[in-house]
């Protein structure tokens, strides 16, 4: 669905796996993560196609993803079941190419989830929700990842989604600390807005990215969050705009 900055909203499409991460291919054609299925959808203009099934590749749900410039796609997965309280299982992160390609190109990560990429497309920052710390990779000409490395810990706080500002710093939204923070490489925290409930996802946009867009909830739990229906896109303006990917 589409949210207008008037609260208007648009159903786009449906998404019985439950949509998650999104992103745009250089033709202008969405790319939806269906988590609970493993898939990769494409939006055409006839609806939903089948990009790849990732069964083979990831673990358990598929989750957060982000696109470069080329029109691939980093995918990360839960790694166990969180909602059923599993033991905490690495994951991988997968790519697709946008022939349908899939590949493992990082192995044991701690829930990875939100990422970024930088303005050049040369770093691709992972939030490693149970890490808890964001780490960095090199992209190299073929999509692989080297060169693993952390960017930053983080304290008293669960990175989940991210975004990327002018600066190359990094705003975090965090559930369990009810906030989004402004982080610099090496951990340094510079920013805090605090929320009333979760902040699941955050995302810097309008016309000149120096609006700070924040996804929050009051649970995480699927069937407690279609219940309660208290979903809320929170904003707040920042001086810094946003850069990079998404």
């Amino acid at each position: 669905m589409t949210v207008d900055f008037n609260g208007d909203t648009e159903k786009i499409v449906e998404v019985p796996g439950q949509p998650s991460g999104l992103g745009w291919l250089p033709d202008g054609r969405l790319l939806v993560v269906s988590m609970t299925d493993r898939r990769l959808l494409r939006l055409d203009t006839d609806g939903l196609t089948e990009v790849v099934d990732l069964h083979q590749l990831a673990s358990s749900h598929c989750n957060d993803m982000v696109v470069d410039q080329q029109g691939r796609a980093y995918i990360g997965n839960f790694g166990f079941n969180m909602i059923k309280q599993e033991p905490l299982a690495l994951a991988e992160i997968v790519l697709v190419t946008p022939d349908g390609d899939a590949r493992i190109v990082a192995k044991e990560m701690a829930f990875p989830n939100g990422s970024v990429i930088t303005l050049d497309g040369r770093t691709l920052i992972v939030a490693e929700t149970f890490g808890p710390r964001l780490t960095a990779f090199n992209i190299e000409p073929d999509g692989s990842l080297t060169g693993r490395r952390i960017w930053a810990e983080i304290e008293q706080a669960v990175p989940d989604g991210i975004c990327l500002d002018a600066e190359n710093a990094i705003w975090v939204a965090s559930p369990i600390s009810a906030e989004v923070q402004r982080l610099h490489e090496g951990g340094e925290v510079t920013h805090r807005v605090k929320v009333l409930t979760q902040a699941f996802a955050c995302m810097l946009g309008g016309s000149d990215r120096r609006t700070l867009f924040v996804l929050t909830a009051e649970t995480l739990h699927p069937d407690e969050a279609r219940a309660k229906a208290s979903g809320r896109i929170e904003t707040v303006q920042v001086d810094v705009p946003g850069v990079g990917l998404p």
